[in-house]
């Protein structure tokens, strides 16, 4: 049975110890304000000011210094197979999750976040980058978005579906991780998207209130 660390009523904002800008911190606390940092993530936490109710992870990362600091708030899970992200998604429970710090630096570490989204439909997650803003499309999705706004689909498996406001529709075209996908995009009208398969959605972090708009987080 999975133990959970921490029920939220509402959203939580989760930080890895990837790349985050302070004001990207700031602002996610003010639609989740409860904080939980994924292992080295309770160094970023400290190192901008804020100290996160629960570290949750593998803790191969986390400084002895914030070790220290933090002492009573840990959750050390020393299983190899998931991600510290990915601890956090099974052992936090919320309605949705602000997620930054997870992008980033290392390749590797940010495709694996990448993954985890995709692989997460029963959860609302909204990754907060450095330059996009990043969830798994629902089944169907409306947005608001400006003419010319960059807008990219990526599958992570078979995913057919049908659009309206994008300059390329994707009606007819079967998109794959290893063939085809919907990258760059644009906005010419109102988008509304129709999916069947595992797939994210890529806005410039700008458009960050349309997407949580869109999710219902706001």
């Amino acid at each position: 049975m999975t133990v959970e660390f921490v029920h939220i009523s509402g959203g939580v904002t989760l930080l890895g110890g990837g790349a985050v800008a302070a004001d990207d911190l700031q602002s996610a606390l003010t639609i989740a304000p409860r904080l939980i940092a994924a292992d080295g993530g309770g160094d970023r936490a400290l190192e901008l000011g804020t100290m996160p109710e629960a570290v949750i992870g593998d803790m191969d990362s986390l400084s002895a210094a914030a070790r220290a600091r933090l002492a009573g708030r840990i959750h050390e899970i020393a299983e190899q197979d998931s991600t510290d992200f990915g601890k956090c998604l099974t052992h936090v429970r919320a309605e949705f999750y602000l997620a930054l710090g997870f992008t980033g630096l290392r390749l590797d570490h940010t495709l694996a976040t990448l993954n985890e989204v995709a692989q997460r439909a029963g959860q609302r997650i909204l990754l907060i980058g450095e330059e996009d803003v990043i969830f798994r499309a629902p089944e169907a999705l409306a947005l608001d978005l400006p003419p010319g706004a960059r807008f990219s689909i990526f599958p992570f498996g078979r995913v057919a579906g049908r659009s309206e406001g994008l300059r390329w529709p994707i009606d007819g075209l079967e998109l794959t991780p290893d063939g085809r996908v919907g990258t760059s995009n644009e906005v010419v009208g109102a988008v509304r998207l129709w999916l069947s398969g595992p797939a994210l959605i890529l806005l410039p972090k700008p458009h960050l209130p349309a997407a949580l708009s869109a999710l219902a987080l706001r």
